[in-house]
């Protein structure tokens, strides 16, 4: 296998981060762009930890939920701001069958296994390199990991525009077939207030995922005339105060918006807007799911300073494969040692 950080990577990269800073046992590389916004991210989990951006009266604040120290990420259960892997979301009974033969993963939320196991990508030590101000984060995931086959090669690249753009550039390889989904589990709140209950959304999807009791997809549901119908902007509380079946199951949105197919280039699929602030965060990206998780279990969470995070603090809006795809359409799913898996998404901030 040609692994991702081999001497090809290596001499197309250099050794000069923009910053780089003790954190604990991890280190915080800090990527800035001319107009003072600056992105954190720590090599424990390939983390994003803040992103200080300013609101339509030019103050900073920090848009994303994190916690103060390493230790506090390493111990959590809300995978703050991390690179899920090697599958993000569920996978039902934690088992899929490929070419013919079963494999079992780490059940890890009752019988299902969620976000890679209890030693996901999320709790892994990532090699830091950068180059032309981005940041490159290495990762190999040995075979057995989890129970998954194959050994996985990762690489996740972030960069910060000047337009106000995040870019996060996924890619991975493998020496044996195995299934790989990956994502960013960020929490954002555009305000800096308690909940993102003010928040405006919208979210380009004519279908959702119903799940059953266990948060596992079930249906591809038409999203008219229901409160999963975000195709204009919606007022999260209100659509959160709607009396929906699937509410009752999941707390509030917990549900994975699909698109028509993987797309060519990143495309638009999703608006977060926050009318006290200005601050506007779109989502473009060329998968073909996005969850939309709004934040319904991040009661009592360790939040910055001691304090702790109240339900619904902050929402993700997290691309990538469908949840449980693997035992849905299987094919899509799964990596060869002949491919790359490869994906892209792009959070931009403006105000307005």
């Amino acid at each position: 296998m040609k692994s991702l950080h081999g001497r090809e990577m290596i001499a197309r990269m250099t050794s000069s981060l923009i910053e780089v800073r003790p954190w604990g046992d991890a280190k915080l590389y800090t990527l800035r762009n001319a107009s003072g916004v600056r992105v954190d991210i720590s090599d424990l989990g390939a983390t994003l930890v803040s992103w200080l951006a300013p609101d339509r009266e030019g103050h900073f604040a920090d848009v994303l939920l994190g916690h103060d120290t390493p230790e506090r990420y390493r111990n959590g259960s809300a995978f703050m701001g991390a690179i899920i892997g090697r599958w993000a979301n569920r996978i039902r009974d934690a088992r899929f069958v490929l070419d013919g033969v079963a494999h079992q993963v780490e059940r890890n939320e009752g019988v299902n296994h969620l976000h890679g196991g209890a030693e996901g990508f999320h709790r892994q030590m990532w090699r830091a390199q950068t180059t032309d101000g981005a940041l490159f984060m290495t990762l190999d995931s040995p075979a057995g990991a989890a129970g998954f086959p194959g050994n996985l090669s990762v690489s996740v690249r972030y960069a910060l525009a000047d337009d106000g753009t995040l870019s996060i550039d996924y890619e991975a390889r493998t020496d044996a077939p195995t299934p790989v989904n990956l994502t960013n589990h960020a929490y954002f709140n555009l305000s800096g207030e308690a909940t993102i209950r003010a928040h405006e959304i919208s979210i380009a999807a004519d279908t959702y995922w119903a799940i059953d009791d266990s948060s596992i997809p079930v249906a591809r549901e038409d999203v008219t005339e229901s409160v999963f119908d975000l195709r204009a902007p919606a007022s999260i509380g209100a659509r959160l105060d709607a009396s929906h079946a699937q509410f009752a199951i999941a707390g509030g949105f917990d549900h994975c918006y699909a698109f028509d197919d993987h797309a060519s280039e990143p495309r638009r699929v999703a608006v977060l807007f926050d009318p006290s602030s200005g601050r506007e965060l779109s989502v473009a990206t060329d998968a073909r799911g996005l969850q939309f998780y709004s934040g319904n279990y991040l009661e009592g969470v360790p939040a910055r300073g001691g304090s702790h995070y109240c339900k619904q603090a902050g929402l993700c809006l997290e691309a990538g494969g469908f949840p449980n795809e693997i035992n849905m359409d299987g094919g899509r799913a799964i990596l060869r040692p002949d491919d790359v898996y490869r994906q892209r998404t792009r959070y931009t901030l403006r105000v307005r």
